[in-house]
Order: C-alpha cells, then sequence, then structure tokens
C-alpha cells in the first residue's frame, strides 16, 4: 500500500458500530477523532434510550454530518445485542467491514487504520491489549489482573490462541459476520466478544490481533457488573466442557455443526488444531 492509500481503498465500505448508554459527555469527541483519523468511513450510533440525552446528541451529530447515522433503541437491551442490531443494518446498508468501538474513548482511533490494514489478510482483527506493544491505560491492577485472567481462561478452556477474546475494539469483514449465525447469539459484554471470537475460529476464520494502547474512560462510568463476569465464567466452561465432549460449537448453539480450521495470527501456535 502506498502512502497516498488508505486501507479502505481495497476493504470497501466502513461501518464503525457505537453502541451508547449515558455517553453524553464523551459521545462528541469520539466521533470528531474518527472522523479526523479515518474521514471515509462511517459511524453508526445505536442508542438505548440513553436518559441523559445522548441520543439527542446523536441525533444534531447525524444531521450535521452525512457519515454519522443514528439508531434508536427503545431502552437498555445489552451491549450484544446494540452489536447485533447495528450489524444488521450495516448487512443490509452494504457495508464489507463492521468495526466494534466503545463510545467513552477508550479505543484510540488512530489505531483504526493500522486494524483496517490488518483486515486485508484476516477475517476477524482484533485490537489486542495483550501482544506485545500493546498496553493499557489508567487501570487499576485488579481490573487488569481480572481481565488478563479472563483472557488466560479463555485460552486454556476453549483451544484457541487469542491473547484478548474479550477485547470490544475489533473489524469484521461482512462474510465473516453472515456466516457465523449472528441469529443465535445471547451472549452478553465479555462474553459476546469472546462468542463471536470463538464463532469466527470454528467457521474456519482467520483472526489477526493488533496491539493497541486501550486508555479507561475519563468521564462517565463503566458498564462492566458481576453479572457480566459471572456470564462469561459459566458460558466459556460449557463452551469447554463440549468442546471436550466431541460436540464443539454445535452444543452451544454455534450454527456451524463442524470444527473450523481458523486461525489466531498471534505468533503462537495455530488455532485449526484448537478447533478440530
Amino acid at each position: 500500500m502506498t502512502s497516498s492509500e488508505r486501507p479502505t481503498d481495497s476493504l470497501g465500505p466502513v461501518a464503525v458500530i457505537m453502541p451508547t448508554y449515558n455517553e453524553r459527555d464523551n459521545l462528541e469527541l469520539i466521533v470528531t477523532r474518527v472522523r479526523t483519523a479515518v474521514p471515509e468511513v462511517d459511524i453508526l450510533i445505536v442508542d438505548d434510550n440513553s436518559p441523559d440525552g445522548t441520543g439527542e446528541i446523536a441525533d444534531k451529530l447525524g444531521a450535521s454530518d452525512t457519515r454519522v447515522h443514528v439508531m434508536h433503541r427503545p431502552g437498555k437491551s445489552g451491549l450484544g445485542t446494540a452489536y447485533i442490531a447495528g450489524f444488521g443494518w450495516a448487512l443490509d446498508n452494504g457495508y464489507n467491514v463492521m468495526v466494534e468501538m466503545d463510545a467513552d474513548g477508550s479505543h484510540d482511533p488512530q489505531d483504526l487504520p493500522k486494524m483496517l490494514t490488518a483486515l486485508e489478510d484476516a477475517d476477524l482483527v482484533i485490537g489486542s491489549r495483550y501482544v506485545p506493544g500493546g498496553t493499557v491505560v489508567n487501570w487499576p491492577k485488579s481490573r487488569e489482573a481480572l481481565s488478563r485472567g479472563a483472557n488466560v481462561y479463555v485460552r486454556l478452556m476453549l483451544g484457541i490462541g487469542v491473547h484478548d477474546a474479550t477485547g470490544g475494539y475489533r473489524a469484521y469483514r461482512a462474510q465473516t459476520l453472515r456466516g457465523i449465525g449472528l441469529a443465535e447469539v445471547d451472549s452478553q459484554g465479555y462474553c459476546f466478544q469472546i462468542d463471536l471470537t470463538l464463532r469466527t475460529v470454528s467457521n474456519g476464520g482467520r483472526v489477526t490481533e493488533v496491539p493497541i494502547t486501550f486508555t479507561e474512560r475519563a468521564r462517565g462510568k463503566s458498564k462492566m457488573s458481576r453479572a457480566v463476569i459471572l456470564e462469561a465464567l459459566v458460558r466459556v466452561a460449557r463452551w469447554g466442557v463440549a468442546k471436550r465432549l466431541g460436540r464443539g460449537r454445535a452444543a452451544s448453539k454455534a450454527g456451524t455443526g463442524q470444527a473450523g480450521t481458523g486461525q489466531a495470527d498471534t505468533g503462537q501456535a495455530d488455532t485449526d488444531k484448537a478447533a478440530k
């Protein structure tokens, strides 16, 4: 790729999907940063009827910029369903790439060009905190230890060579999402990201991790809860047991019905062996 080319030149239309709930203090800033970093992408804000007026701010942004779109949902229904709704909108509107990005500023839009470049040779690119070059900023040590431990647990239970399967900054090809059974996904939070990673690998997709800097939000409150963590622990254990019993993702309603040959491009072992 020459200096004058952009990663989207070969990938086609890109939609950045940004779920929001009470993000009025962050939304305008992050949208401006995305539009500056990668001007040619579109942004879909999926607002769950935020009581703080985030939806109204989103509408104003959309009215002033044709590349900003807004989806209003009737109430808070969870991160996973927000992304699935956004994926459906993007697929229906002909986008080739869908990007997950938090609205709180923890995901740096300056990392997006290198993630899109990596997608030229992958089916899913994860902005990873836990590969060489990846870092976290302003997180308590206890929170970082929980996140790192969760990802070790995922690798051990599921046998996939992804170092940041819980990471929420990622880019998918449209055909990847079409092939992994989105209609059957009902997981949320950490577990939603793990679920889609496992589905991609089980469906034969290639996963690449790109190092990013993750910065804890400066404004607003984290949406993390004990219930989200517990859901991830229970579901991953269930998927891991099903895999060891030879039923793979079929036992977890993955919709694939067979093992794939996916590979995690992290400099570690192939995940095709783990998926068999």
